[in-house]
């Protein structure tokens, strides 16, 4: 079962420098405990800042870890600070993977990982036209805050249709996943799992 972490700086307690310390030392212990993929979130970081904790993650990742950092959105990031790649949403006029890999190519740098979150199967299916490696489909079992549902479920059903629809590119199942339920994400086709809370203090 391969596993994909989103990174959230707010769960951590502190100001913004204790944040982000807590946060890279969260990654070197998701790197220790074999996660496949880091996904760097932090969406209101300016570029400069993104790019130092990233780099600050980066050193934080043994060199021969199968672990891979990847940038939510910000190629320019990724490329800037030699992330392994660059995660995209399915949202019209975003850069799209064979984009990414032509900027990778262009400078020199190692092929990159391109994954895709999707949210309805029409998505999944022009994800799959653009070969990313792979797809984050969402939200399966929905999406709760203060115990409060805030996005409704779309279900296991929907995902196994969504990685018929998107195959051989593989599926992560993200929204809900717990330790519980992720066999049945797999029973369904998924790949892995991926969530933001969902590796934290495994």
């Amino acid at each position: 079962m391969l596993r994909y972490s989103i990174t959230s700086r707010p769960l951590f307690p502190g100001d913004e420098p204790q944040k982000q310390a807590a946060l890279t030392e969260q990654c070197a212990r998701w790197a220790a405990e074999g996660i496949d993929f880091i996904q760097l979130r932090e969406k209101d970081l300016p570029a400069a800042a993104l790019a130092a904790l990233a780099r600050a993650i980066l050193e934080a990742i043994p060199t021969n870890s199968p672990t891979k950092l990847l940038i939510n959105s910000r190629a320019d990031v990724a490329l800037a600070t030699g992330a392994h790649g660059v995660h995209l949403t399915a949202t019209p006029g975003e850069l799209t993977p064979a984009q990414v890999r032509q900027l990778y190519a262009a400078t020199s740098h190692a092929k990159p990982i391109v994954t895709v979150s999707c949210h309805t199967i029409a998505e999944v299916k022009q994800a799959r036209i653009r070969q990313p490696d792979a797809i984050l489909f969402a939200p399966v079992f929905g999406k709760m805050i203060a115990g409060e549902s805030v996005t409704p479920a779309a279900g296991l059903e929907a995902l196994r249709e969504a990685c018929a629809a998107a195959a051989p590119v593989p599926v992560y199942a993200l929204g809900g996943v717990t330790r519980e339920n992720a066999p049945a994400c797999l029973a369904a086709g998924a790949a892995g799992i991926a969530g933001i809370r969902l590796f934290f203090g495994r």
